[in-house]
């Protein structure tokens, strides 16, 4: 399903749907992040997709995170709750969803990285190689967020 990414943008279309999300800044025992290559955008990103029924969200991070990766994770903390109004994705179907994600801190437990039907690369980044990918400026922020040492989660 097609999809347009709109954040602080005037001209996005009104939000009519809300989907929890959960995503995960995995890091591994020399800190770099874990991050995938979308198949649908393109765009550099965070492991992590939408929560099932029957599931927490824990739950569904772990899930999401083997399933684009290939690595089962441990969740370590929560970084933040985003929920901004101002970002909104457009569906070729007519539902625009505004953003809600819960982003954790993890770290790799097993598995080998491959790549999925949602992910055409998996690689660990050192965050000082961050700024040479392409990534979405909300994605930018849950990683910034996820990097930092902050006392309390984040939440907007």
């Amino acid at each position: 399903m097609a999809k347009r990414d709109y954040y602080n943008d005037p001209t996005a279309p009104k939000a009519n749907s809300l989907v929890p999300a959960v995503a995960a800044v995995v890091r591994d025992e020399v800190g770099r992040v874990l991050m995938i290559r979308r198949m649908d955008n393109d765009l550099y990103a965070l492991p992590g997709g939408t929560q099932d029924i029957g599931e927490t969200v824990v739950q569904a991070v772990v899930r999401e995170t083997q399933e684009e990766t290939g690595l089962i994770i441990e969740v370590t903390g929560l970084v933040g709750i985003y929920s901004d109004p101002r970002h909104v994705i457009a569906y070729d179907d007519g539902e625009v969803r505004q953003e809600f994600a819960i982003c954790f801190r993890a770290r790799p437990l097993a598995g080998e990285p491959r790549t999925s039907s949602e992910s055409k690369e998996v690689l660990w980044v050192d965050p000082a190689q961050l700024g040479a990918l392409n990534i979405h400026p909300s994605v930018r922020i849950r990683i910034d967020h996820g990097l930092e040492d902050r006392p309390k989660p984040f939440y907007w």
